[in-house]
């Protein structure tokens, strides 16, 4: 088995990257696995650029092959925002039911009355000074009026997604077969297993 580190604190992502990457020829570690360091500063102007920069800054602690992932959500009404700044979105410490009102206000007083939004993951594996492979997933959908269901994190109950006629956090196990991180990480890994 290949160690595979996986750079982000997020227990939810770390759980469900661990899911989409079951069966595969990799052992998957986490920051947990390296030297305590700051994390780095996300300063990219896109989700890839974020992708990149986490990627070589934690590949250089380790010869292990590390990927990072930067993912948001994109509300075309909202210029789209929140974007890069998802997780920031509302300020330090902003709950997602903070988010979710916040979203809902400024919705309320877009010009443009389009509820399309899409889920955004960027993802880069690096060794050492290198990176070696890159993705991008994404998943349409809209935003809903008011957030529904129990499943899923962050932004996915006010997600709603046409196909299904739910939100991410109504979907269960389906959200795998359509989510952004999914589509991304599909990709990775039918490249390691080129590789390992």
């Amino acid at each position: 088995m290949t160690p595979l580190i996986v750079a982000t604190t997020n227990e939810d992502k770390i759980r469900e990257i661990r899911a989409l990457l079951s069966g595969a020829r990799v052992e998957v570690r986490t920051l947990a696995d390296l030297p305590r360091v700051p994390p780095p500063e996300e300063d990219g102007a896109t989700f890839a650029e974020n992708a990149r920069l986490k990627a070589l800054y934690y590949a250089r602690l380790s010869p292990e092959l590390t990927v990072a992932e930067d993912s948001g959500l994109e509300i075309d009404a909202l210029r789209g925002a929140p974007g890069t700044h998802s997780a920031r979105y509302g300020g330090p410490g902003s709950t997602y039911p903070e988010k979710f009102a916040l979203i809902a206000r400024a919705l309320a007083s877009a010009a443009d009355r389009s509820r399309a939004a899409r889920f955004v993951c960027a993802l880069a594996l690096a060794r050492g000074d290198r990176v070696l492979f890159e993705a991008r997933g994404t998943v349409d959908g809209e935003i809903a009026p008011e957030p529904k269901g129990q499943g899923g994190f962050g932004y996915d109950p006010i997600f709603f997604y046409p196909p299904f006629g739910m939100t991410l956090a109504e979907a269960g196990a389906r959200k795998h077969s359509v989510s952004h991180r999914a589509n991304a990480f599909r990709q990775l890994r039918t490249y390691l297993e080129g590789i390992v």
